[in-house]
């Protein structure tokens, strides 16, 4: 691209990341209007799929597809529009269509879309609800009393609220009708066409979010059972190391045993628990973005929805954190007990070394016994040597002193030739050593 300016070149992600702002934008929706919502769990070989589907849609209304690594995409069919986003563990289609219904939910959007094509739809419903947005002007009586909005919730308590600044107003029952679907009514009393489809998106991503953050509600409740017996694992095992007569061999192993299990918890549920987290807080701001302002006599979708899904969000957040405490406590144990081990090792070990430094002392003693009775006996035997050449000297009368003499004589020198060749094996020894 050319600037008219001196500048240096774009950096190669300029242009991808500054667009990235107008990604997924809204619709453009005349009002009123009827929409139907899905959102499907899949997996990875589903998702390579849903493209080719979605092109099969698109051909056989002449529409362009989207492209291969594409992952939202909106187009407009012939008697309906249609907007789809992939997701990490997720997808969503979203139906609309123009015009309101004597009654809201009686042909929802959903009815333009080919039956085939939607029969085709692999991954499992996460979500699937039916909003319809209808005009105050021709409906003031549902502004001014609930009676009459009761009967499209088949008469369930309503939940709802005054959003966007007075713009509109939003009612549900957050059911599962016969149909398979939730329900969001809303009364136009000034919305902007572009506030309309940004109102249906909120509200279709509070639905998807909040079902997305309850996956790890399920989970904890399971682990709880797991919990509370590893807690009390880890107690009778730091109990017993408080006992002087404890095996701790046995202990380190049990408490090995037990840091894995642990582990393979908190690795196998971690990232549950995290997206949980994540969802709730995508939930809370969508919920802020709403603006609600209450209605009186009904609660509002905020008030509603934090009160069942916070408790169970804490729930998840409360198990994550004590299984993260647990594992930190079992460390610190297993650290103690193996610095204990380590100590007793340490003392066997400087026991060991003290013996063995007995017994090479009783051995250098007896060798330095054995040393002297070894002199002795050379002594013994070299004099007897010389007292036998004296004699054999003495019969040829080549000696005239008696061999007595001369092996009395003779003793000292060799006990200092013997003593003198002792020091320099031992002076050898000590320099190979």
């Amino acid at each position: 691209m050319t600037t008219v300016y001196p500048i240096p070149e774009n950096h190669a992600q300029r242009f991808v990341l500054h667009n990235e702002v107008h990604a997924r934008s809204s619709l453009i929706l005349g009002l009123p209007v009827r929409a139907s919502h899905l959102a499907l769990s899949r997996s990875g070989e589903e998702k390579i799929h849903e493209r080719q589907h979605l092109s099969q849609l698109c051909e056989r209304f002449g529409v362009a597809a989207p492209a291969l690594d594409a992952d939202h995409f909106s187009a407009t069919f012939d008697s309906f529009q249609i907007r789809w986003e992939q997701h990490g563990e997720f997808s969503t289609y979203t139906f609309y269509v123009q015009g309101a219904e004597e009654k809201p939910f009686a042909s929802p959007a959903l009815k333009k879309v080919p039956v085939d094509w939607l029969a085709a739809l692999t991954g499992t419903i996460l979500v699937a609800t039916h909003a319809t947005i209808i005009s105050a002007s021709e409906n003031d009586d549902s502004m001014l009393g609930l009676t009459e909005i009761a009967p499209y919730f088949a008469n369930n308590p309503l939940v709802g609220s005054t959003v966007t600044g007075g713009a509109a107003c939003v009612f549900t029952d957050f059911r599962i009708h016969v149909d398979g679907f939730s329900r969001f009514l809303i009364v136009d009393k000034d919305l902007r066409v572009e506030q309309g489809a940004r109102l249906l998106h909120r509200l279709f991503e509070i639905e998807v979010y909040r079902v997305l953050a309850l996956l790890a509600f399920p989970i904890a409740r399971k682990l709880y059972p797991e919990l509370k017996k590893a807690d009390q694992q880890l107690y009778t095992i730091t109990n017993a190391m408080t006992q002087s007569a404890g095996n701790d061999a046995k202990l380190l192993d049990e408490l090995t045993m037990l840091a894995a299990e642990i582990e393979n918890h908190v690795s196998s549920n971690h990232l549950r628990f995290e997206a949980a987290n994540a969802y709730y807080n995508l939930v809370e701001q969508r919920l802020t973005d709403l603006r609600e302002v209450r209605i009186q006599g009904i609660q509002t979708i905020g008030e509603f929805i934090k009160r069942r899904l916070e408790p169970a969000v804490n729930t998840c957040r409360s198990t994550s954190n004590r299984f993260k405490s647990l594992s930190e406590r079992v460390g610190n144990a297993s650290q103690l007990l193996r610095t204990r081990v380590d100590i007793i090792i340490e003392r066997q070990n400087q026991g060991l070394l003290s013996s063995m430094a007995l017994r090479a002392k009783m051995q250098l003693r007896m060798q330095q016994m054995v040393e002297g009775i070894s002199i002795v006996a050379i002594t013994y035997y070299a004099a007897s040597l010389i007292r036998a050449m004296a004699e054999a000297l003495h019969a040829l009368n080549w000696l005239h002193i008696s061999p007595e003499i001369i092996e009395g004589a003779s003793v000292p020198f060799i006990l200092i030739g013997i003593g003198l060749g002792f020091k320099r094996i031992h002076h050898i020894i000590k320099n190979m050593s």
